[in-house]
């Protein structure tokens, strides 16, 4: 049975990809803020496979051993889906709370690689490493400078972690702009129906899961199978 950690998974992206997951018989290790919520995901995939839910921040490292120690003696895929939108609305750089900012990097850029240097010593041979990035970490959207910035961090971090492990397999997505609670936040008071659900990113990063994909950056609809 293998075994996928995936961070952020009470909701949108995380939720659609672990329910896939547990349909396909993976055992799962997942996470979140909110404990309830956690809590009737784990319900919901327990019915379905093997699951251990553990609430806490990605940010608090003894939250991070309990993720990893609870994966066990293997992990073959490691999603770092978890982030922070940070102020809603969002601020112009040049007002940004840098305090504030910190806390987005915090969580965006250096959570994610915290996990990943826990999870090495467990992480199978040629296992899949997937950080969910964005679009605005390659485009300079006015409004989007401090969730931007660090999605291009987290990019770079992802590019060098490739470099130095190709053992493994390690990308970042970008699923899309989804209708999700971080994206309603970033647009407070808009109607984002219009945007797709969460579960249309799915099978691309199912594509790359299953597949030989190189290490890399992804759009998830641009490797989807047709």
């Amino acid at each position: 049975m293998d075994t996928a950690l995936i961070t952020g998974a009470s909701r949108g992206l995380g939720l659609a990809l672990a329910r896939e997951l547990a349909r396909r018989s993976w055992r799962l290790v997942i996470d979140a803020r909110g404990a309830d919520a956690l809590e009737a995901t784990r319900t919901e995939l327990a019915a379905v496979t093997e699951v251990v839910a553990i609430p806490g921040d990605v940010a608090d490292p003894s939250h991070r051993r309990a993720l990893v120690a609870a994966a066990g003696s293997r992990i073959d895929l490691l999603v770092n889906n978890a982030s922070v939108l940070g102020p809603s609305p969002q601020p112009r750089l040049a007002d940004y709370p840098l305090d504030v900012l910190e806390q987005v990097y915090r969580v965006n850029v250096l959570a994610p690689l915290a996990l990943v240097q826990a999870a090495l010593p467990v992480l199978a041979p040629g296992a899949c490493v997937v950080n969910v990035t964005s679009d605005a970490a390659v485009e300079a959207y006015e409004g989007w400078g401090g969730y931007g910035s660090s999605k291009a961090a987290l990019e770079q971090v992802t590019r060098v972690l490739a470099a130095e492990h190709p053992e493994l397999r390690i990308v970042a997505v970008d699923p899309g702009d989804m209708n999700t609670q971080l994206h309603q936040e970033a647009f407070p008071g808009e109607d984002i129906s219009d945007r797709q659900p969460p579960e249309a990113s799915v099978p691309g990063l199912l594509a790359i899961v299953y597949g030989d994909t190189p290490s890399g950056r992804y759009q998830a609809g641009a490797v989807a199978p047709a």
